[in-house]
C-alpha cells in the first residue's frame, strides 16, 4: 500500500502541475488511501486466502473422488500370517515400472528384512502387502488367502506400522497411545507404555499421560514419538509387523531404548523390516536386496557375505564408514 500511495502522490503532483487536478481534490485522495490502506490490504490478503482455499478445496474434491479398491468376493479372512508375493509388478504409472516380477515368501513369525538404495522399490512392496494399491500384474496372499479378497477393515487389523518420522494427533499422549485399541484402558496403556520404554519419561511430565503433545507431537523429541509409536503398535498386536526406518535418525541412546521396545514389540510375529543400517539385521531368517524393483539377492546375512555381491559391498562400506572422523 505504500507503494500505492506514493504512486498516487507522484501522479497527483504531475496532475497539479498541469492544471488538470486541484490541490483540494489530490490531498482529500490522499487521506481517503491513508483511512482505508488497511482495510484495501486486508481485502487483497483475503483473496489471496481464497485462492489457496480453491487449491485446497480442489485437492480434496479430487482425493475423494478416488474410487476405493474393489473387494473380490468371497470374503476370506487368513488363519495364517505368512506373507508370499507371486509374480508381482507395479508402477505408479503406466510408462514407469517400479516393482518388476517380485516373487518372496515371509513365513509366519519370521524376521525379514529389505535393503537396498532410496528409490529401488522398497516402501512400495510394503504399500502394496497393505493394499495403497493393486498391482499390475501377480497377486499377494496372506495365509494363502488374496489380499484383494479381505474386506479392508479387516486387512487393516493384520498390520502394526512403525515408520521413520512419526506424526501425532493434538491431543493427550494416552490418546495418541489409545488409537491402536479405543477401548483399552489406562493400565492397558500404561503396560504397553513401560514395554516401549517410554512410561519413564511421560510419567516426569506435569500431567503425565493426559499430556497434550502439540501439532504432530511437536511437544515431544523425536525419540519420544517413535516410543509411543511403538506403544502403539504393542497395544494393537496385530500378527504382522512392518519396520520402515523406525531408528535411522536417531541418536545412539533413543536408538538403544527403541531397539529394546522393538525387540518386545515383534516378539511371536511375521515382522518385515525395512532399512539401510545393515548391523541392526544381521540375525534376520531372511534378507532381500532390491535393486531397480528387483529382487537381485536373497538370504541370511552370512549367506550373502559369503556371496560377496551388493549386500556384501554395502556391508563393507558401512563398516567402514564407523572409522570414518571429521
Amino acid at each position: 500500500m505504500e507503494l500505492a500511495l506514493l504512486l498516487v502522490l507522484i501522479i497527483g503532483v504531475y496532475w497539479v502541475y498541469q492544471g488538470s487536478l486541484s490541490v483540494a481534490l489530490l490531498a482529500a485522495l490522499v487521506l481517503i488511501l491513508i483511512r482505508f490502506s488497511e482495510q484495501l490490504a486486508n481485502l487483497i490478503l483475503f483473496s489471496k486466502v481464497i485462492e489457496l482455499m480453491q487449491v485446497a478445496l480442489n485437492r480434496i474434491h479430487d482425493f475423494l473422488a478416488i474410487q476405493p479398491l474393489a473387494i473380490a468376493t468371497p470374503n476370506q479372512q487368513p488363519q495364517q500370517f505368512d506373507v508370499r508375493f507371486e509374480q508381482v509388478s507395479f508402477g505408479y504409472t503406466k510408462q514407469s515400472v517400479t516393482l518388476n516380477n517380485i516373487n518372496v515368501q515371509f513365513k509366519q513369525h519370521s524376521l525379514n528384512a529389505i535393503v537396498g538404495e532410496s528409490g529401488s522399490g522398497k516402501t512400495s512392496l510394503i504399500r502394496l502387502l497393505m493394499r495403497y494399491a493393486d498391482p499390475q500384474q501377480g497377486r499377494i496372499l496372506i495365509g494363502g488367502v488374496d489380499i484383494r479378497h479381505i474386506p479392508n477393515e479387516q486387512l487393516n487389523r493384520l498390520f502394526s506400522v512403525v515408520f521413520q518420522d512419526v506424526y501425532l494427533f493434538d491431543d493427550s499422549i494416552l490418546n495418541n497411545i489409545r488409537l491402536a485399541k479405543p477401548t483399552a484402558t489406562e493400565q492397558e496403556v500404561e503396560q504397553v507404555a513401560k514395554m516401549a520404554n517410554c512410561h519413564q519419561f511421560i510419567t516426569a511430565l506435569a500431567q503425565g499421560y493426559h499430556t497434550q503433545v502439540g501439532e504432530i507431537g511437536s511437544q515431544l523429541s523425536g525419540g519420544e514419538r517413535q516410543r509411543i509409536s511403538i506403544a502403539r503398535a504393542i497395544l494393537k498386536d496385530a500378527p504382522i509387523v512392518i519396520l520402515d526406518e523406525a531408528t535411522a535418525s536417531l541418536d545412539s541412546e533413543n536408538q538403544l531404548a527403541i531397539q529394546q521396545a522393538i525387540n518386545r514389540l515383534v516378539q511371536h510375529k511375521t515382522v518385515i523390516v525395512i532399512t539401510h543400517r545393515l548391523s541392526s539385521i544381521s540375525t534376520a531368517d531372511q534378507i532381500l536386496v532390491i535393486n531397480q524393483g528387483q529382487i537381485i539377492e536373497q538370504g541370511t546375512h552370512s549367506s550373502l557375505l559369503a556371496r560377496q555381491g551388493a549386500y556384501c559391498q554395502m556391508w563393507q562400506n558401512q563398516q567402514q564408514a564407523k572409522h570414518w572422523r571429521i
